[in-house]
């Protein structure tokens, strides 16, 4: 046997909140510690879910992995903010990452997990890269169904009820006081660190217009990808999806340094 095993942690956050936590240690790496992926989810997953426990696997086959439950989602304690306390989190388990040895950290963010991750390299910094997947351009969207019905469980006390009882997600009854910066002011503010905006032209949540605000946004080295086919965030994300996102982080973090070769065919990357 030469895989490590995963083994789950409980962190705590500068405020309190327990967050429970995986590591995955890359495929390939036979003991490099150059690069970790930190993988953010999208509102009411958490990690141990089939979609983002695929996505890091697959993440896996470039470096190491941390996958996280935010506070309110799976495991973790506290209660659902929606992206505003969620830097908190994202910010220990960066961290963490450090901690295990990794030089080179890169964050990837689906949906609301895109947005945490933008928020925080804008305002806190910590990632070497920052990869953000079929997240909101700004706040309060309410033009598509679905974006109805996440607001409907957030603002109503029967909503919250359902998402805490069926889909494992405590959210805060308060509101935003005062509001958080919107993901496109924080995008503006990412640079020199390397973005990628990832968005599908079948999002059923936020139209391709939000990929759009937030690439305007930022400033060099930035890249916008609107892929064709591709719905919301890690559910929809195919294995060749996350392969791509991979092989770009090892370009964007590690292409002045000897290359991490993907444990995988190279015709999947084609």
């Amino acid at each position: 046997m030469t895989r490590a095993v995963p083994k789950t942690v409980t962190l705590v956050t500068d405020d309190g909140v327990p967050i429970d936590a995986v590591h995955l240690a890359g495929d390939n790496l036979a003991g490099d510690k150059r690069l970790a992926f930190v993988v953010a989810h999208g509102f009411t997953m958490y990690w141990s879910q089939n979609a983002i426990w695929q996505a890091a696997r697959r993440l896996s086959r470039f470096g190491g992995v941390v996958a996280f439950d935010f506070r309110g989602h799976g495991r973790s304690g506290g209660m659902s903010t929606l992206g505003d306390k969620e830097i908190k989190d994202l910010d220990v388990v960066i961290r963490y990452a450090r901690e295990l040895g990794y030089e080179r950290v890169v964050t990837v963010g689906f949906s609301m997990g895109a947005s945490i991750v933008l928020r925080h390299e804008g305002l806190i910094r910590g990632a070497d890269a920052v990869v953000s997947v079929s997240g909101p351009g700004f706040w309060y969207f309410r033009g598509t169904m679905a974006m109805r019905k996440v607001h409907w469980a957030v603002e109503h006390r029967l909503g919250r009820l359902v998402a805490r009882t069926l889909l494992q997600t405590r959210i805060s009854g308060g509101r935003w006081d005062p509001v958080p910066v919107p993901p496109a002011d924080a995008a503006a503010r990412i640079a020199p660190t390397p973005l990628l905006i990832v968005h599908g032209d079948r999002d059923e949540f936020f139209p391709v217009d939000h990929a759009e605000r937030l690439f305007e946004a930022a400033h060099q080295p930035k890249e916008l990808w609107i892929v064709p086919g591709y719905g919301h965030a890690e559910t929809a994300a195919k294995p060749e999806l996350i392969d791509r996102i991979g092989s770009w982080a090892v370009a964007a973090v590690l292409a002045a340094e000897a290359p991490i070769r993907p444990a995988i065919a190279p015709d999947v990357l084609a």
